[in-house]
């Protein structure tokens, strides 16, 4: 699922590449569908860091773990 997430991602910056190429990003069409294709890499991209961050690949964005002894209160 990582592999497919992260070629998802990345086909979308191909088009937004192949838009800035062709000359068309300055027009209406250009910038709406470049924004289009950010959001759908961006979404794919979101997808792979999640599935890296549950692997635990990622340490610094580990869920944060209850405390073993709460503090007493009162």
């Amino acid at each position: 699922m990582l592999l497919i997430s992260i070629l998802l991602g990345t086909i979308p910056l191909a088009g937004i590449a192949w838009i800035v190429l062709r000359g068309a990003i300055a027009t209406v069409d250009g910038l709406f569908t470049s924004l289009i294709l950010l959001c759908l890499s961006g979404v794919f991209y979101l997808n792979a860091a999640l599935d890296l961050r549950s692997r635990g690949i990622f340490p610094f964005a580990r869920k944060a773990t209850p405390p073993k002894n709460p503090p007493k209160t009162g």
